[in-house]
C-alpha cells in the first residue's frame, strides 16, 4: 500500500509558476498510474493530469492542456506537477492520487492530503 504526500503549494500571482511535488512511499511505486486532482472550495474535485507507470504517456483536463506538466521520476519515487502560466481559477487544493489500473476512469485507490494553491494578485 503506497502512502503519498504534496508539497510546493503556495500563493502566486496570476501568470506564475509552480512546481508541485508529490513523494510516494510504502509501495513499488513503478507499478502504479499517477495523477493530479483538484478541488476548489464549493466545487467538486476534479481531474488534472495523469501519467502512466513509465511516465511517457500524459493525460490533461482541458482547462490545463498547454499550461500544466506532469512527470514522474521512478528512481526517486516522486512525482511533480509543473504549473504555468496560473489563472485565479486554479485556485484549489491539489491532490496527488495513485492507482494499479487507472487513475483517469474511476476514482483512485490511493491519496494524498493535498496541498493548497492560491493564485491571486
Amino acid at each position: 500500500q503506497v502512502q503519498l504526500v504534496e508539497s510546493g503549494g503556495g500563493l502566486v500571482q496570476p501568470g506564475g509558476s509552480l512546481r508541485l511535488s508529490c513523494a510516494a512511499s510504502g509501495g513499488t511505486f513503478s507499478i502504479y498510474k499517477m495523477g493530479w486532482f483538484r478541488q476548489a472550495p464549493g466545487k467538486e474535485r476534479e481531474f488534472v493530469a495523469s501519467c502512466s507507470r513509465g511516465g511517457g504517456d500524459t493525460y490533461y483536463a482541458d482547462s490545463v492542456k498547454g499550461r500544466f506538466a506532469i512527470s514522474r521520476d521512478n528512481a526517486k519515487n516522486m512525482v511533480f506537477l509543473q504549473m504555468n502560466s496560473l489563472k485565479p481559477e486554479d485556485t484549489a487544493v491539489y491532490y496527488c492520487a495513485a492507482d494499479r489500473v487507472t487513475v483517469v476512469l474511476g476514482t483512485p485507490n490511493y491519496w494524498g492530503q493535498g496541498t493548497q494553491v492560491t493564485v491571486s494578485s
